[in-house]
């Protein structure tokens, strides 16, 4: 605990009486957060989020009149870090009743620990193999302590590739396309690849052999001449969007002709500013029902939260900004009935993620989807929204202003309603 928190809980514990310790008077939430590493272009809207998000818990009376102290880290993408701070946090004496995650190679490293020591993680990753709780898919080991809000990476590509192949048809074109996956060899990109080559396939696509290409921006000139010659149709971009960028751009140069599609981590509009006009037209999926601005009542919740960091009111908050409002949200309701039911621990906390069903946070009404996670599936919804960014000029300036002319745009392509297929359970 720094001087600053310990003094504050101090100054709490003596206004709710002297005999309330202070960490009776507080409870104890650990964060991991990607500023400085691999995927810290989306991880650094997204952790000042959960950060700004859970000031304004506490500024509005906190979680059953005790106030939330958050253990922000940024720990660079690195899994050994994250465990680290992980045999911090799991302590008999610093235990936290929740963590918020991030990245898929750490949340999957500490699953089996997470369930062992009763800790659940609202974790950035959306890998497959964390949403089946028991271990009933045999996919994966169980993980009845993790939740994310959103998709799966699974689930996600599965609607992009459906939405390929009636694109394909209604193009009126001929014979198989091609699909290709592309990503850094890690368990991140990787998470869908599977599941989505095996539906490509169902969906009659010629798979061809995945690109690989680096979590960092670089000259990626090399995967790009290679996509050209294979004649790919459709390419799946699996990592984050900064190394994306670099892909993008390299392409527009090398004239690859090419549909892309992203993961939800893939494109963003920061991520459309930087491309440009090579970002023109990439498809990708969205977790929540409007972009920053968005016509929702909900949005006037975000907007106050975001004043937490932006006092001024002028920030533009990207798409990824805005969904991680909504799980720390969900976390701070299942914080909410775990304090009402016994208490604010970490089995009570994930108990509270069961308590209902359709579920969008209190004041995030028409911004976070409808979600439910039961204790036999951690598949909180199989919505999927997919968008296209469009830019229809330079996108030099301000992203306020372009978001504003309409010079950069999210607009919305298709909502897919995926089954709730067994045999697509923890992949």
């Amino acid at each position: 605990m720094t001087m600053k928190s310990f003094l504050g809980a101090v100054s709490l514990a003596a206004l709710l009486g002297g005999g309330v310790t202070a960490a009776q008077a507080q409870i104890a939430i650990g964060h991991l957060a990607d500023y400085s590493g691999g995927t810290s272009d989306v991880g650094t809207p997204y952790g000042q989020a959960v950060a700004d998000t859970f000031a304004w818990v506490n500024k509005n009376g906190g979680v059953a009149g005790k106030q939330l102290n958050v253990d922000t880290n940024d720990y660079g993408y690195q899994v050994p870090r994250a465990i680290a701070l992980y045999k911090k946090w799991s302590a008999p004496d610093h235990k936290v009743a929740a963590i918020m995650g991030w990245g898929t190679a750490d949340t999957e490293a500490l699953t089996g620990f997470l369930a062992q020591d009763k800790i659940p993680d609202i974790s950035g990753s959306y890998a497959a193999a964390l949403t089946d709780p028991e271990g009933t898919s045999g996919k994966a080991k169980p993980a009845p302590y993790n939740f994310f809000y959103g998709p799966s990476y699974s689930d996600a590509m599965r609607a992009e590739l459906m939405w390929a192949a009636e694109d394909w048809k209604s193009k009126g074109k001929s014979g198989k396309p091609k699909f290709v996956h592309m990503g850094a060899n890690h368990p991140y990109p990787n998470a869908p690849k599977a599941a989505g080559e095996a539906i490509a396939v169902e969906l009659g696509f010629e798979v061809l052999p995945p690109l690989v290409f680096a979590l960092t921006p670089g000259d990626y000139s090399a995967q790009c001449l290679s996509l050209k010659s294979s004649g790919a149709n459709y390419a799946y971009l699996g990592n984050t969007a900064a190394s994306n960028v670099s892909v993008l751009k390299a392409c527009k140069t090398a004239g690859v002709d090419v549909q892309f599609m992203g993961n939800v981590w893939g494109m963003d509009e920061n991520a459309a500013k930087t491309a440009g006009d090579a970002a023109n037209g990439v498809i990708f999926p969205l977790r929540t029902a409007v972009a920053w601005g968005g016509n929702a009542p909900g949005m006037k919740t975000v907007a106050e939260i975001s004043k937490m960091s932006d006092p001024s009111g002028k920030a533009y908050r990207p798409v990824h900004y805005i969904a991680a409002v909504c799980s720390a949200l969900y976390l701070k309701e299942a914080l909410d009935w775990a304090a009402k039911n016994g208490g604010a621990t970490g089995e009570n906390v994930a108990k509270g993620f069961y308590q209902k069903k359709d579920w969008v946070p209190a004041g995030m009404e028409g911004v976070c989807n409808a979600s439910t996670w039961t204790e036999k599936d951690h598949r909180g919804t199989m919505k999927v929204d997919l968008y296209r960014s469009k830019i229809s000029g330079p996108t030099d300036g301000d992203l306020n202003d372009l978001m504003a002319k309409g010079t950069i745009k999210l607009e919305k392509v298709k909502t897919v309603e995926l089954p709730r297929k067994p045999e697509w359970f923890g992949w």
